[in-house]
């Protein structure tokens, strides 16, 4: 029931180094925490284009965009490092797009590395610049996206043909 806003700054909680008191006070540091923490919260609605719905409840959203707030979320901490576990999962084609849009820019604009957990194979091949294949735990295949799609392994664990 949080707005877009308000989630993506629940992201910033560890951060907080103001006192309850002092934020009911107003006091000059807590208004200048306030303000940093809005400040980095207004860079992530614009990043992740979300400024129409920043006052918006997140669960009247719809589907995708839920996902680009918890993205938000992790984002407006500054990571250096963003692991991403199946962020597709149940999107359609049109929210794909969008989020592995977010996602390259991450990588491009923010300089954050992202380490991608995903079964959408397209999303992965068209996304990485390094890709590590696994069958039941087991390695079957890392390198280069094209160097992974030509693995006799990693075809004959995803396509289900034998191997030479």
């Amino acid at each position: 029931k949080m707005s877009v806003v308000d989630n993506l700054l629940t992201g910033l909680s560890r951060f907080q180094r103001t006192f309850f008191l002092e934020q009911a006070l107003g006091l000059p540091r807590a208004r200048r925490e306030a303000r940093a923490f809005a400040e980095r919260a207004e860079r992530v609605l614009e990043f992740l284009e979300l400024q129409a719905w920043r006052d918006v409840a997140v669960g009247s959203l719809a589907y995708g965009l839920q996902k680009r707030v918890e993205l938000g979320r992790a984002l407006i901490a500054q990571p250096t490092l963003l692991l991403l576990d199946e962020p597709m999962a149940g999107m359609n084609a049109e929210e794909k797009q969008d989020m592995s849009r977010f996602i390259a820019d991450i990588n491009r604009d923010l300089g954050t590395t992202v380490i991608l957990i995903e079964h959408d194979i397209q999303v992965v091949m068209g996304l990485s610049s390094h890709v590590v294949v696994l069958d039941y735990g087991r390695k079957v295949g890392d390198g280069s996206p094209a160097e992974v799609q030509a693995n006799p392994d990693v075809i004959a664990a995803y396509l289900g043909t034998p191997r030479p």
